[in-house]
């Protein structure tokens, strides 16, 4: 892709990337942090900040069992927390921030975990990409979660230029028409963690190879 793409272009390059997505990937909204309750996914997604999925999950199996209610979390003793929680990284850091998150939403929200940007951002621990994520899988918010995964990968296809997450959600936003908003971070974190890998793109295997500007940079 040598010359320079004009706006519409792009777009149609963007419907057709999200076109085969959909084929290869199926349009499921589905959540890899397993939770059964809004506030559990809360927690889930603050402790996944630089720790994988699966590390979380094994995690939180034990640790919602034995804090089975949001009470049990917000009124925690922090050492006791940093224990449970202690194979994550910086989990002292997430275990003061959790317990401050919980004991805001019982105490202001009434157990209740918020929906707005504003409300969900002036939690402990809760950025916007966190924020997102509620949005998305719990209010059905059409949200943008620009992970490491979605930053590297929406840059690599031409859909992003920014270095910033919140610059390149808006970014985003732009391209990508709502509806895939939400599944645009679940197709992306599948294919960067099975094709489109950070070390070792396998290019010559990805099914979005003719519509990638780095198409074909296979190290």
């Amino acid at each position: 892709m040598g010359k320079r793409e004009t706006k519409a272009e792009k777009s149609a390059r963007a419907q057709r990337v999200l076109e085969r997505l959909d084929r290869e990937y199926g349009t499921e909204l589905r959540c890899y942090l397993e939770h059964k309750t809004p506030w559990q996914l809360l927690i889930a997604v603050i402790l996944s900040a630089q720790c994988t999925d699966a590390r979380v999950n094994l995690v939180t199996k034990d640790l919602f069992r034995k804090y089975d209610t949001l009470e049990k979390f917000a009124w925690a003793e922090p050492e006791k927390l940093e224990q449970d929680i202690r194979s994550i990284g910086f989990y002292r850091m997430k275990a003061r921030n959790i317990i401050s998150c919980c004991r805001t939403l019982v105490t202001e929200y009434g157990g209740r975990v918020p929906e707005r940007m504003e409300e969900l951002t002036a939690l402990a621990g809760v950025g916007r990409k966190t924020a997102n994520v509620i949005r998305g899988n719990v209010y059905g918010e059409p949200s943008i979660v620009v992970d490491t995964h979605v930053k590297r990968i929406s840059r690599k296809l031409g859909f992003a230029g920014e270095e910033d997450p919140e610059k390149i959600e808006y970014e985003l936003m732009k391209i990508l028409p709502k509806d895939h908003w939400i599944l645009w971070n679940i197709h992306i974190i599948t294919l960067g963690r099975t094709i489109c890998t950070a070390r070792n793109p396998r290019c010559g295997e990805c099914f979005l190879r003719d519509l990638c500007p780095a198409g074909g940079e296979e190290k």
